[in-house]
């Protein structure tokens, strides 16, 4: 049997084998390197509040501190208080307790508040008694008629304007009863004279009756005194005099001045013989 012969280097088939890329290492740099070698790196931890207990300690002794500081300075007088309310009664004494030595006084940090005084009450003063004249007390005369005192007269005045109207000498039934309150003080003292005084303004007047106003004055105080006499007032304690408007309270020309210048005045007064040889 024949033995194949072998081919020739012609008659082979090439067989091509890739040529392999040789491979570039990349380098790294130095710098890289020893920065990589001796760095730390760093991590980020959460916050803790350990500084809050240490800044709480602080406070806590500086307020320990004042405290310890007040009650060594104890109060300014430098007095302990003292307790100013009585004890209770005991029924049985109590044995006396063996004296010992006295304990050291602490101060107190609250200084010491005082006790409430208790002030008595105290009454409202009594409203001073009505001034009166023998025994008569004139806040019952009223509104309508003023009293004047003086050293050796009391006056009493009354405007015109409720004894009698306007130009006339005839009393008003309004006027009445004001006098007829003056009639008990003025028979208090029968020694003592009666003067009946008429007064108008300067307003003019002039009638058939009343020609000017010394008759309307005169008219008025005879009006007055004629009343007081039917009213149980001695005749001879009265006199009736008219001024007319020589004796003005107020100003002459002003309309509610003129009103205070109509009145009529009754004095109580001694009699000059009384005068001149007093009590």
């Amino acid at each position: 049997m024949d033995k194949p012969k072998p081919l020739a280097a012609d008659s082979m088939p090439a067989t091509i084998h890739p040529v392999p890329t040789p491979t570039r290492t990349p380098r790294v740099s130095t710098s890289v390197g020893r920065y990589r070698r001796w760095h730390v790196d760093t991590r980020a931890e959460p916050e803790e509040d350990g500084w809050l207990i240490t800044y709480l300690d602080v406070i806590t002794l500086i307020l320990v501190l004042m405290v310890v500081m007040l009650a060594m300075s104890g109060p300014k007088d430098g007095k302990k208080p003292t307790d100013t309310a009585p004890a209770p009664a005991q029924a049985t004494a109590a044995p006396e307790a063996p004296a010992t030595a006295p304990a050291p006084a602490v101060a107190s940090i609250v200084p010491p508040v005082p006790l409430p005084v208790t002030v008595p009450a105290t009454e409202a003063p009594a409203p001073p008694p009505p001034q009166t004249i023998n025994g008569f007390p004139l806040d019952q005369l009223g509104n309508d008629i003023v009293v004047t005192l003086e050293d050796d007269a009391v006056r009493f005045r009354i405007s015109s304007e409720i004894l009698f109207d306007s130009g006339a000498a005839g009393l008003t039934g309004s006027g009445h009863p004001v006098l007829d309150r003056l009639i008990p003080l003025l028979n208090a003292d029968p020694d003592l004279r009666l003067v009946v005084e008429g007064h108008t303004d300067s307003m003019p007047i002039s009638s058939e009756r009343f020609p000017s106003n010394w008759e309307l004055s005169t008219a008025r105080a005879a009006s007055v005194a004629r009343y007081l006499i039917e009213r149980g007032v001695a005749p001879q304690r009265v006199q009736a005099s008219g001024f007319a408007d020589t004796r003005p309270l107020a100003a002459r020309d002003n309309p509610v001045d003129r009103v205070h210048n109509r009145r009529v005045e009754l004095t109580m007064e001694r009699s000059p013989k009384d005068k001149a040889h007093p009590r």
